[in-house]
């Protein structure tokens, strides 16, 4: 991709965010695309590139009342979202398509017009690992975390800082499901979900979504919002069964697709002013601040114990409260793309202020994928 070739001109949230039992899912795309349009000051005519999950993409353009020419069903879960900006900065490079719209939204707490998820026993994870007793992103998570936390002496209260950080952050922001203070203390007598897990360890449940509206850079000027500016992509997947994991200390994907991204943007992270790492749970910014090369392996939590991705800190990570205290309805990707353009337009309800470069950081399925976008306000 040219650098800075893309930008996006239309970014916004469902108008509620939390428990939202009045709208379908799909109804929740419909409302996240038309604030993104209004947002950007189009109408459904004028997008004839999309890209969405979990709904089908014609299902959804058909709803929206729009015929685009160019489609993308991506779907390597939380992450997905971050593919999709990278498929469509390429696909308008290309010309393939010159608006293109991506929509989110789920139904995480109610359930209101959700599909039904069923196990199948006959696929690789059916046959290979639910034998042994997983049920879910709680259980198989804590494979990888417990081999990372024996390799390098991580305790429970670093993990626990984690989710600390982050409520602070949370407490910044109006729109975050949880803003009360809490302490280590406080997240250790939590509930205990599946070891090393405590509850205030393991994301929200919640209701929402989001959309993004991207063209080029050329175009951009013309919309009513300031332009933020796609430096770089980068995506990749490694195993959707956790027990094949190269090694359970590090993600491969998420070496792969922040490679990727750096090289393609031209940036060192000393450039790097903003930092979102998808946190479905509290080990994945360790993962994410190691992997991303932030950190060496096995000091991230204490990168983060020493209040350096805290507010006031040198790497502001997570400034909406993640996936832990802002929001989490399921695929969080979109909340942290959201919250990266908001940095970038100086309109953020934790502003750091200054930002020039912000990273939005995903991961899909339990490590099986990755998606990495840098962006940047600063023009061409």
């Amino acid at each position: 991709m040219k650098r800075k070739s893309i930008a996006v001109v239309g970014a916004a949230e469902t108008t509620e965010l939390g428990l939202i039992p009045n709208l379908s899912q799909i109804q929740l795309h419909a409302d996240a695309a038309l604030n993104a349009m209004a947002d950007a000051g189009l109408g459904p005519g004028d997008i004839d590139g999309l890209a969405t999950t979990p709904e089908w993409t014609p299902l959804l353009a058909n709803y929206l009342g729009i015929t685009p020419s160019w489609v993308d069903g991506t779907m390597v879960g939380g992450c997905s979202f971050m593919l999709h900006v990278r498929h469509a900065a390429a696909a308008i490079n290309e010309g393939l398509c010159r608006t293109v719209l991506i929509t989110h939204g789920e139904s995480g707490r109610s359930r209101v017009g959700v599909g039904p998820f069923m196990g199948n026993r006959a696929s690789l994870e059916g046959q290979f690992e639910a034998p042994y007793g997983i049920m879910g992103p709680t259980t198989v998570f804590t494979i990888p975390v417990l081999r990372y936390m024996k390799t390098y002496g991580v305790t429970e209260e670093q993990l626990a800082m984690v989710a600390v950080v982050q409520r602070e952050w949370a407490a910044k922001n109006p729109r975050a499901s949880m803003k009360d203070p809490i302490t280590v203390q406080d997240v250790l007598g939590s509930r205990m979900i599946a070891y090393p897990f405590r509850l205030l360890m393991c994301c929200l449940v919640t209701d929402g979504g989001g959309a993004l509206i991207l063209t080029s850079a050329e175009r951009a000027r013309d919309f009513p919002r300031p332009p933020v500016y796609i430096l770089g992509t980068g995506e990749a997947a490694e195993s959707w069964m956790i027990s094949q994991m190269e090694d359970f200390t590090t993600s491969k994907a998420f070496r792969v697709s922040g490679k990727k991204a750096f090289e393609e943007a031209g940036i060192s992270h000393k450039d790097v002013d903003h930092l979102m790492i998808y946190d479905a749970f509290a080990h994945l910014p360790l993962y994410g601040l190691e992997d991303l090369g932030f950190c060496k392996p096995g000091e991230a939590a204490a990168f983060i114990w020493e209040r350096n991705t805290a507010p006031g800190g040198k790497l502001p990570v997570n400034t909406n409260g993640g996936g832990l205290s802002y929001m989490h309805s399921g695929m969080y990707g979109m909340y942290a793309l959201q919250e990266s353009v908001r940095q970038m337009r100086g309109i953020a309800a934790a502003q750091v202020p200054g930002a020039k470069i912000s990273i939005a950081h995903g991961v899909g399925g339990m490590f099986a994928a990755s998606g990495t976008i840098v962006f940047s306000n600063q023009a061409p």
